[in-house]
């Protein structure tokens, strides 16, 4: 039973530490994503089944489809008709005809002129012209070839001449002659000669005619494309109330684009392509883990985690069901990708915010198909966004929105780009050209809106403090630092120069100088609840130390308690947790050596420890906090110091960092050697500029001892209850 428990309690306790959490994180991101990505593909299971419709779909708006077959149908059918583009042939044809045309004409005439018998006369003519004895070439114009007066053939020799001229000038081509020829030439043969001098003139010329024109297929081409690309696309339209498609029939190509143009999708998944978006998700998201443990390991923490998680099931959320619920046309570039870009730079940092970006759109724009032009548009949308977020200037929240404006100035640029290039080579919609153009603007315009109203929301629900939190927390205006500015006027400019230090050692060897100068601002505000037993306060009310009349033990028990009221503090105010690390963090259990000190002069070396006279807070574990402490410490000792020597100054800042490094306070820091001298050195810079001197002015004597004696009676009272407290805590002790 036992081992059953510490074998329980040990389970746990990995499963609720970090690394547990975010394992639990990823798994169940993973399947969610998977989930929602493969959701879309239902709709079809529920609409269709073997191409068949299960269900009547009625059109909620006006749905125009290209019926891209016919439309090809109808190109083609008119480009056939396209006669070809016909040139010259390079070689010299017609003067090769025209002496075949000569030969032939002498040739008939020295039959003509020879005395032998028409029998064999006329056998000459058809074997001249290749026609059979049994042919049922007319005899009637055999014979008139050799039995014609001579001026009859005369006529037929000029008009064959004429003719072969006229068709020769005009070109003819190969296909004209092979399917046309005898009516091409009966075409240019003179109106008055008789039909038998037509049929002769046809027989001669179509033995010797051969094309002087050959298809440009160039030029045809071309012809035939112009043809194409002047078809308008066949459109059929679904007005709101038509059936897109009825129960029980075939689900037509046309008919599937025009559901998906209604918002359902038309593509069916099986457990394979399940299987396909839950490896593309995994795949996805182990590359980001990886990525986070490697080089970025501060952002591996459950709140971050969590983060990433709401803004995927966010943007996925929205790209699933805002289309799909609209009765009008919603083009995928609404979706709002620039926007997570924009909070993951100011959350994390812009590497990060890249990686998840573009890990983003491809589990996206791959699950759901997307074309890829969207993919580019959110591709380079996205890099814009983490780009321009990365410079902007955390003091005005109105730049979040001029960064949403740029971002979708330069979609609907790119969109532009795309349309033009595919304009070039296929037919597009004009009305959906503008609407794209004009929802690519307004995506980008909406993400910063997105990212501007949910910044404050996002920064309290995950306790992620951002750039505009720390430039909120600055302004002195808040609740606290007011309160500080008047009730520890001391304390309030303490920790103004410490600031100051911060800021500037922070900057110098890497760390993050607006945390650090916000830090500083709350590091000290546990003294509001004793503000009179701080000596910076005391001097500036101008009253008695009242530590002269304490016990060192219990002058210490007043001192070391202002980090733990200061993280009170802190956790009323809601103070975000990485300010309270300043507050609980800045001494360490570093040693109140004053009151340690004079402890041994009362009551002897051997009677006292230090261990009693330590804070008990944890050690910084951050650069920030770390050069807080180092500025703390430096701004009290050097203020003390009075007309310091020029090297006085160097030898405190020096003997500070020495001692913390000794007693061990930045054990558990990332400060290296370099950094504790590059910030020695920007110590001295900065106190050397601070130093000067004032004169002091008396003014108001009288009310000036008023007050002072008001406050020497609130400090009497204090040390009075501060004095039972300690009894109390003695007698519990005890």
């Amino acid at each position: 039973m036992i081992y059953n428990t510490k074998f329980l309690r040990k389970y746990l306790d990995m499963i609720l530490s970090p690394k547990g959490i975010g394992l639990m994180i990823f798994i169940s991101i993973l399947f969610i994503l998977t989930l929602l990505l493969s959701s879309k593909y239902y709709f079809y299971d529920n609409l269709i089944e073997f191409g068949v419709s299960k269900t009547d779909v009625i059109a909620k708006k006006t749905i125009q489809v290209i019926d891209k077959e016919k439309t090809e149908r109808r190109k083609h059918e008119l480009a056939n008709k396209v006669e070809p583009t016909l040139r010259p042939a390079q070689d010299s044809v017609d003067e090769y005809v025209k002496m075949n045309l000569k030969e032939i004409i002498y040739n008939i005439k020295n039959i003509r002129k020879s005395s032998e018998q028409e029998f064999n006369k006329k056998t000459k003519i058809k074997n001249l012209f290749g026609i059979s004895e049994n042919s049922n070439q007319s005899e009637a114009v055999i014979n008139y070839l050799y039995k014609s007066s001579n001026n009859n053939f005369s006529i037929i020799e000029t008009e064959s001449v004429n003719t072969l001229e006229k068709i020769l000038n005009k070109g003819i081509s190969e296909v004209g002659l092979a399917n046309n020829g005898i009516q091409i030439i009966f075409q240019n043969i003179e109106e008055k000669l008789s039909k038998i001098q037509h049929e002769s003139i046809i027989l001669i010329l179509k033995k010797i005619l051969l094309p002087n024109m050959v298809i440009d297929e160039y030029a045809t081409d071309i012809a035939r494309n112009n043809v194409m690309n002047s078809v308008r696309p066949i459109v059929v339209t679904y007005k709101p109330g038509e059936k897109i498609v009825s129960v029980g029939d075939y689900v037509s190509r046309n008919q599937k684009q025009a559901l998906k143009l209604a918002g359902y999708n038309i593509s069916n998944i099986n457990l394979t392509g399940l299987l396909g978006i839950l490896s593309l998700v995994g795949i996805c998201l182990l590359t980001l883990a990886y990525y986070l443990r490697n080089f970025e390991q501060k952002y591996m923490k459950p709140s971050y985690l969590s983060l990433m998680s709401l803004l995927s099931v966010s943007i996925v959320l929205f790209a699933i069901f805002l289309p799909a619920g609209s009765t009008l046309y919603l083009p995928v570039y609404i979706i709002p990708i620039p926007a997570v870009a924009i909070l993951m730079t100011i959350f994390t940092n812009s590497r990060v915010a890249l990686l998840y970006s573009l890990l983003l759109v491809i589990m996206i724009s791959v699950s759901m198909q997307y074309q890829i032009e969207a993919i580019a548009v959110f591709t380079i949308g996205s890099i814009i966004a983490t780009f321009s977020a990365s410079k902007i200037n955390y003091y005005r929240r109105m730049d979040m929105a001029k960064i949403g404006f740029n971002v979708g100035i330069i979609q609907m640029v790119v969109i532009i780009s795309i349309y033009l290039l595919l304009s070039s080579t296929q037919d597009v919609s004009f009305k959906v050209e503008i609407i794209d153009i004009i929802f690519g603007l307004i995506s980008g315009i909406i993400s910063g809106i997105i990212v501007l109203g949910t910044l404050p929301m996002i920064e309290n629900t995950f306790k992620i403090i951002t750039p505009y939190g720390l430039a909120e927390l600055a302004d002195h205006n808040q609740t606290l630092l007011k309160r500080l500015q008047f009730e520890a006027p001391g304390t309030y400019h303490h920790s103004l120069m410490v600031s100051n230090l911060a800021e500037a050692a922070t900057e110098a060897v890497g760390g993050n100088p607006v945390l650090a100068r916000v830090g500083a601002f709350y590091h000290d505000i546990g003294k509001l609840k004793r503000p009179l037993f701080f000596v910076e306060n005391q001097s500036y009310f101008g009253i008695e130390n009242p530590h002269e009349k304490l016990n060192p033990r219990l002058s210490k028990m007043v001192i070391t308690a202002h980090p733990k009221d200061g993280l009170e503090l802190a956790k009323e105010y809601k103070l975000p947790n990485i300010i309270n690390q300043f507050i609980i963090q800045h001494h360490g259990d570093g040693l109140a050596s004053y009151f340690y000190k004079q402890a041994i002069e009362m009551e002897g070396y051997e009677n006292i420890s230090e261990e009693q006279f330590r804070y008990t807070c944890p050690k910084p574990n951050t650069k920030e906090v770390a050069v807080l402490m180092l500025a703390d410490a430096v701004e009290s000792a050097t203020r003390a110091l009075k007309n310091p020597a020029p090297g006085e100054v160097e030898e405190t800042i020096d003997k500070i960092i020495q001692e913390r490094l000794i007693d061990g306070q930045l054990t558990e820091s990332p400060l290296t050697q370099k950094d504790l001298k590059i910030i020695a050195v920007t110590f001295n810079r900065i106190l050397r500029g601070m130093q000067h001197h004032r004169i002091k002015y008396h003014e108001n004597m009288l009310e000036e001892l008023g007050q002072k004696t008001s406050l020497n009676i609130q400090m009497a009272n204090s040390i009075k209850k501060i004095e039972k407290d300690f009894s109390k805590e003695v007698k519990k002790n005890d």
